[in-house]
Formats: structure tokens, sequence, C-alpha cells
């Protein structure tokens, strides 16, 4: 994977994080690195899935940007609930 390539994917896997936060209910106080960073771990994961079961061979497939946006949910909510929650106000 190139530089280029991997910039893209880390872009395109904060925004998978984001989409995932919009589909999970409620509204969890965690910080706005860490949704990135669990959609950015999505993003990874559903390429590999898609590509473990052929679904995303030569260039865009809906069903692997699928796989990684519901990855994305499922990784927000479980950080979500995992996360503690605050107390008291914000400095």
């Amino acid at each position: 994977m190139t530089i280029t390539g991997l910039t893209g994917a880390v872009v395109l896997g904060a925004t998978i994080g984001i989409l995932g936060r919009l589909l999970v209910p409620g509204r969890p106080g965690m910080p706005l690195w860490l949704l990135m960073a669990a959609g950015v771990v999505a993003a990874f994961a559903g390429t590999g899935l898609a590509h473990v079961f052929g679904l995303g061979e030569g260039g865009w497939s809906p069903w692997e940007t699928a796989l990684q946006i519901g990855l994305a949910v499922v990784g927000v909510y479980l950080v979500a609930a995992c996360w503690p929650k605050r107390t008291g106000p914000r400095p």
C-alpha cells in the first residue's frame, strides 16, 4: 500500500467512524479522536473481511463499504459502552 492509499484509508476511516456515530442511538461522551480511531479500525477490518470473502475484488465495492459502515457502528457502540461517562461540569 502506498502512502497515498494509506492516507486515503485513514481519511475514509475517520469519515466512516463519524457515519457509525450517526447510526448509534444516544449521545456517547467519547472524544472525537476515539470516534475516528474506531472508524479507521473498522475501515481496515471491513476491507480485510471483504477480501477474505471475495467481495472487494478490483476497485470500489458496495459490499465492502457496507461491511465498513456496519463494523463502524458496532465499534462505536462498543467503545461508547466501555468509555467512562463524565460527571460534573466540563472545564
